[in-house]
């Protein structure tokens, strides 16, 4: 897939809800593809974010103040369209802020979803650059949590199960309702079968703002 495919399937995907999503996942037998709920945008106004997963991961480590360069470059690492996926143990510690942030969004990265937290949430927001993370903290990385690895296979914390795998080049889509996690091989059946429901719930809505009832609306379209 050429990067201006890749690009038109990703501008679709935000077109889409992760509901109507994890519908069609559901139907394809993929039930565990939702992450936590306590995953949210930072700040809420962030808007959607739809991407290709770009994974870096760390792990809790005491080293000297003075900065992560495997952190560094692992972000250099990042492309047009990507979405840095961030995984870890860092309990209580932000895995990155304002300056990583432009950085990342320098290199063409649409986004960031964190399995743990982010700072200068206020900064960030005059980015235009969607972060979904579980918490906020001020509590700096530095000296305590360090990144250990790249375009690797990473585990997310899940909605309904213990955790998400999600591997370089999945999709992820968050959106008001949450986070999810298409696996690549599904992208665009997925992407094909969602723009239909998209499509068959908004006929649904004309029918009933034109007075039609909810029944009849189901019985007209089938269920949603």
């Amino acid at each position: 897939m050429n990067p201006q495919q890749k690009e038109d399937i990703r501008q679709r995907y935000l077109r889409v809800d992760t509901s109507n999503v994890a519908d069609v996942l559901d139907e394809r037998g993929l039930l565990d593809q939702g992450l936590a709920p306590e995953f949210a945008p930072y700040p809420a106004s962030a808007g959607r974010l739809a991407g290709w997963a770009y994974t870096i991961r760390g792990q809790m480590t005491q080293y000297p103040l003075g900065g992560d360069a495997d952190k560094m470059a692992a972000c250099q690492g990042l492309s047009p369209g990507e979405v840095s996926v961030w995984s870890g143990d860092g309990e209580g510690i932000c895995y990155f802020g304002e300056l990583i942030a432009i950085g990342m969004k320098e290199r063409g990265c649409v986004g960031a979803l964190v399995d743990g937290g982010v700072r200068d949430v206020r900064w960030i927001a005059g980015q235009d650059y969607p972060v979904y993370a579980r918490y906020r903290t001020p509590v700096q990385s530095i000296g305590r949590w360090k990144v250990n690895g790249c375009q690797v296979a990473v585990s997310l914390r899940g909605a309904t199960s213990k955790f998400v795998t999600v591997n370089p080049g999945d999709f992820i889509l968050a959106d008001e309702d949450g986070a999810i996690v298409i696996p690549a091989v599904h992208v665009e059946p997925v992407l094909l079968a969602a723009e239909g429901l998209t499509e068959k719930e908004r006929l649904i809505r004309v029918e009933l703002e034109s007075g039609l009832s909810l029944a009849r609306a189901l019985e007209k379209f089938g269920h949603v």
